[in-house]
């Protein structure tokens, strides 16, 4: 009996011993791949847990209908490249401090790259080059960064869009008279680019035009507004006025529309967005120069996507411009760059 009890014994231990065994080799069939909690990406930009790979967009704002359409391009390479995206920015272009809060919320989050436009092209510096230090690209669109940071910027050519915009303002003037300039900012690149680009123009061909002043309304139309009225006023016989982006053109619209000036003054703006397309259609505004924001948000996500995978990048993307006023505001080329 003693012996049958411990062959039993053994038999059951066997038995246990078995199931164990095979309890632990399936626990390992089913971690396979695992990396104790952390995802890894492979040769395609793809995480290796199926994750769409990850890319913050800080712009400079929303409160302008050009940040919409850069935000629509985005989404488009989005969905086209099965990647995912935020877009965001602060509520005026003038909160700098809160667009570097944004960055720094962004590189919290690890993402695999990132599309920065810089308010101030020097503030965003220091985090800018702690997404460098971790190996996370940067993608600068619409205004540069005083630094090589950024593998490339998605841009327009900001200095010959605004001598455009100054070689119409002479033909429209004759060629003579006083001007005012209504800026965004005087600290990003596209606010510094379209006034030297205006002015130098003006300076190197049309020496019978004088700018009587600039002034900077941070893109906000009711600050922009103010100041166009209080030039209007102090150099009366002001012939033309050049704003620099949606804020500033329509500032300046209202500015002549309120003191009755419709057809005296001769104003050029810059982008697009309903107010300035009605301008050019009533007669308000003479023209405006228009970028491809749609344009600039897609490349911006194609970029991306292209330095996470390995591959080269141009170090500028031109994504184009356009003059546009009453004569071919309806054809198909300028529609497809105007947004409402």
């Amino acid at each position: 009996m003693k012996k049958v009890t411990a062959l039993l014994l053994v038999a059951l231990m066997t038995v246990v011993m078995l199931s164990a065994c095979g309890s632990n080799n399936s626990d390992n069939s089913k971690n396979t791949g695992n990396t104790g909690g952390k995802t890894s990406t492979n040769n395609s930009g793809t995480k290796a847990s199926g994750d769409k790979i990850y890319i913050p967009i800080i712009s400079k704002g929303f409160q302008h209908q050009f940040w919409q359409a850069v935000k629509a391009g985005a989404e488009k390479a989005a969905t086209e490249f099965n990647v995912e995206i935020t877009f965001e920015g602060p509520e005026t272009e003038a909160q700098v401090d809160k667009q570097i809060e944004m960055l720094q919320a962004a590189l919290d989050k690890k993402p695999s790259a990132i599309g920065f436009a810089a308010l101030d092209s020097q503030a965003s510096i220091p985090l800018l080059q702690k997404a460098k230090d971790a190996g996370i690209p940067v993608i600068a669109f619409d205004s540069g960064v005083d630094s090589d940071i950024p593998i490339t910027t998605a841009s327009t050519n900001n200095v010959a869009a605004a001598a455009l915009a100054a070689d119409k303002m002479a033909e429209l003037i004759g060629g003579e008279g006083e001007i005012g300039v209504i800026v965004h900012d005087q600290t990003s690149v596209t606010g510094v680019d379209r006034r030297d680009g205006f002015v130098n123009r003006i300076k190197e061909k049309y020496p019978n035009i004088k700018i009587v002043d600039i002034q900077y309304g941070g893109g906000d139309h009711l600050k922009s507004t103010d100041l166009a009225k209080a030039m209007i006023q102090a150099h009366p016989n002001i012939k033309g006025f050049f704003g620099s982006n949606e804020g500033s053109a329509v500032g300046v619209i209202n500015a002549v529309t309120e003191l009755k000036k419709e057809g005296q003054i001769t104003v050029i703006g810059f982008d697009s967005g309903k107010a300035q397309i009605d301008a050019i259609k009533s007669g308000v505004m003479a023209g405006a120069i228009t970028q491809n924001p749609v344009g600039i948000g897609y490349e911006t996500v194609k970029a991306a996507v292209e330095a996470i995978r390995g591959e080269k990048v141009e170090s500028t993307i031109d994504t184009g411009f356009y003059y546009y006023d009453k004569s071919n505001i309806d054809s198909d080329e300028i529609k497809a760059v105007l947004y409402e």
